[in-house]
């Protein structure tokens, strides 16, 4: 599964089902540039158990100011549309594997 590109119009139902890691960024952040390689990476190795999702919070600025992001990255992890997890800043790939494993 390819790694999905959330927009205002479409985030609710991009993470309304199942498993999904969201990824609150923004083209000219460095630590976000740096965590981009780690989500690839975790897409293909885990992409049948929880699917990513990307959101420019430049061009979403009402979906990032609903879930109160201040500081990107921020990964949040929503199952079945709520958030049951949330991380701030360049994670390790070990984090966020350990992550999604305890929302299994």
């Amino acid at each position: 599964m390819a790694i999905v590109k959330a927009t205002d119009q479409n985030f609710t139902s991009e993470t309304s089902d199942g498993l999904v890691l969201a990824d609150f960024w923004a083209p000219w952040c460095g630590p976000c540039k740096m965590i981009a390689p780690v989500l690839e990476e975790i897409d293909s190795e885990m992409s049948d158990s929880v699917k990513i999702v990307k959101l420019d919070v430049d061009e979403n600025q009402e979906t990032a100011g609903k879930f109160g992001v201040m500081s990107i990255p921020t990964l949040m992890l929503f199952k079945n549309g709520e958030v049951v997890d949330q991380v701030v800043g360049f994670q390790p790939k070990e984090a966020l594997v350990d992550l999604i494993n305890k929302h299994q």
